[in-house]
């Protein structure tokens, strides 16, 4: 009680006073610069010495610009055409193509409108330095013209219902585990169970497998609401989805093994897993706040959070339609974490029934 009522909510303070900003900061773009001049390069730099876009990488092709939005290494693209540079100095309007990932809608509104603004103040400055030509005209505008991907209509609920299922999944699981189990030790079932010939490993088992299955009903049902109920796109693999989601519940079971270890009771365990794991997992997650707006320590600690990945995994396959391809990291982190919560959380469940 001492650690729940001092110690979780400093260091809760402490961690979300960084994490819970809307604020977008140093936004990986990706540049296709097929111009090359000295008007493009200029328009490059405006951009990137602007405190909202760092240029992250540079393609050659347009083609590429899928492989990055997809794999989320940028959240906006920009192609310049060849004669860019060409059409500003003979006073033309130059067009300029500004791809965005949309996935979150909030985000992507604000990075355009960021752009908007960088493009109307490089244009402004053509303007003024070739205000007027020989004839008393004035061009060399530029023509902005953006593109969003994975969400065209900037719904909020295409991404935030993913999201949420995703938290209804991590709260379902690790709550009923933690909870089952620490009943059981306060009714006095569990030290019965002990004096059976049952082995340990055969007794954990038992205990999770009912969970493994409440856990499959639940991602079936959630996601036949996202899907139905609220008409959130997917464009990706049902089976893939399925098949991450069994690795996602893995390290909720292992979480809530893992506390009902440490709880004495169901108010315990319910306290721990609200302050220790529920608010720190939906703040440094992704889930309602950009983890590249937060500061890079924090951004660092996020890694070791499952639901991050689980929810990267369910807004790519809902909104992108990506597949393993795009998505084995995540499925590769949540494997190795789920793996190591539920070995480390079996060995201490199996200390204390021995």
């Amino acid at each position: 009680m001492v650690a729940v009522s001092i110690i979780a909510p400093l260091a809760q303070v402490l961690l979300l006073g960084y994490a819970a900003t809307t604020d977008i900061r140093n936004a990986a773009m990706v540049v296709c610069d097929m111009d090359r001049t000295p008007a493009s390069r200029e328009l490059i730099r405006a951009f990137t010495n602007s405190r909202y876009f760092i240029e992250s990488n540079r393609i050659e092709s347009p083609d590429d610009v899928g492989r990055f939005l997809d794999h989320g290494d940028a959240s906006i693209a920009l192609v310049l055409p060849r004669g860019f540079g060409n059409k500003i100095l003979g006073r033309e309007p130059a067009p300029l193509q500004m791809i965005i990932d949309g996935t979150d809608a909030n985000s992507a509104n604000m990075l355009l409108g960021y752009a908007n603004q960088i493009v109307g103040q490089y244009s402004r400055r053509v303007i003024a330095e070739y205000a007027f030509s020989a004839r008393g005209s004035i061009g060399g505008t530029i023509l902005p013209e953006p593109r969003v991907w994975f969400n065209p209509e900037l719904l909020s609920k295409n991404y935030m219902v993913p999201g949420v299922v995703a938290l209804v999944l991590m709260i379902i699981t690790m709550t009923l585990t933690s909870l089952g189990i620490v009943k059981e030790k306060e009714i006095g079932t569990l030290e019965q169970l002990m004096v059976t010939p049952i082995k340990p490993h055969e007794l954990i088992a038992g205990k999770l497998i009912p969970f493994v299955i409440i856990g499959a009903i639940d991602v079936a049902l959630v996601l036949s609401i996202a899907r139905f109920w609220f008409d959130v796109p997917m464009l990706g693999s049902l089976l893939v989805l399925l098949g991450l989601s069994g690795l996602f519940i893995l390290t909720t079971l292992g979480l809530g093994l893992f506390i009902s270890t440490i709880a004495k009771s169901q108010q315990q365990a319910m306290l721990i897993a609200q302050f220790f794991f529920f608010m720190p997992f939906i703040f440094l997650s992704g889930f309602a706040f950009p983890i590249a707006n937060m500061p890079e320590v924090i951004q660092y600690l996020t890694y070791l959070i499952p639901l991050r990945y689980f929810l990267e995994i369910v807004r790519g396959v809902f909104l992108k339609g990506v597949g393993l391809g795009e998505l084995w990291p995540q499925a590769l982190a949540l494997f190795v974490i789920g793996l190591s919560i539920l070995s480390l959380s079996v060995l201490r469940f199996r200390k204390k029934l021995e």
